[in-house]
């Protein structure tokens, strides 16, 4: 005669236990993971604000190889992340974010007094030069700030962008040489620059 009885159902899978001593390593693997995300965040809301770039010739066929000694064909737009290759829109989009970095985290912490030997523009803005050292700067920190860049990254953008960013920033003759020498005495005047016709050479 069979056995009729009903059949226990089988266990379920054992609940995960995580020691101690491992939770620091998970929150910190966690910590670093939301950091990468963010950071990829940042790179895709970059991306989808540069135009549309055009794939060269032989990528858009299967015969790649073949194409490709004839040579890619030059994309429309820019395909830099640099401010000066950007324009319209798309440059004051990237300048709004820069100038919340450059007031206030750069200017808190690195911005020091004006002097005659240490002039800043309240316009620096306004400077292109300023805006194209300011927004390498803030390319840089991004990058070495980050938590794959290690723990030297801050002390290497220290050392190789921010303190040579300033020297030529700051100097008594650099962009900011005709503005403010004085935070009593704002001012802020473009310097002249070469005009196009005298940077070429004569024919």
């Amino acid at each position: 005669m069979s056995d009729t009885s009903p059949t226990a159902p089988a266990p379920g899978p054992e609940p995960l236990r995580v020691a101690d001593e491992d939770l620091d390593d998970l929150a910190s693997a966690l910590a670093k993971t939301i950091a990468e995300v963010r950071r990829h965040g940042v790179i895709l809301d970059r991306l989808g604000s540069e135009p549309d770039r055009v794939l060269p010739a032989e990528q858009q066929t299967d015969g790649a190889a073949e194409a490709g000694a004839a040579g890619p064909e030059k994309a429309d737009g820019p395909t830099s992340v640099f401010i000066l290759a950007l324009g319209g829109e798309k440059y004051a989009v990237e300048l709004a974010a820069l100038s919340n970095w450059v007031n206030h985290l750069l200017l808190p912490v690195y911005g020091r007094e004006i002097s005659t030997t240490r002039p800043w523009c309240a316009q620096w803005h306004e400077h292109p030069e300023a805006v194209a050292r300011l927004h390498a700067l803030w390319l840089a920190w991004q990058q070495l700030t980050d938590a794959e860049a290690g723990l030297a990254g801050p002390s290497t953008w220290h050392r190789d962008h921010l303190d040579q960013a300033l020297v030529h920033l700051r100097a008594p003759d650099g962009p900011f040489a005709a503005c403010a020498t004085s935070p009593t005495r704002p001012n802020h005047r473009l310097l002249a620059t070469p005009a196009p016709e005298q940077s070429g050479v004569a024919a």
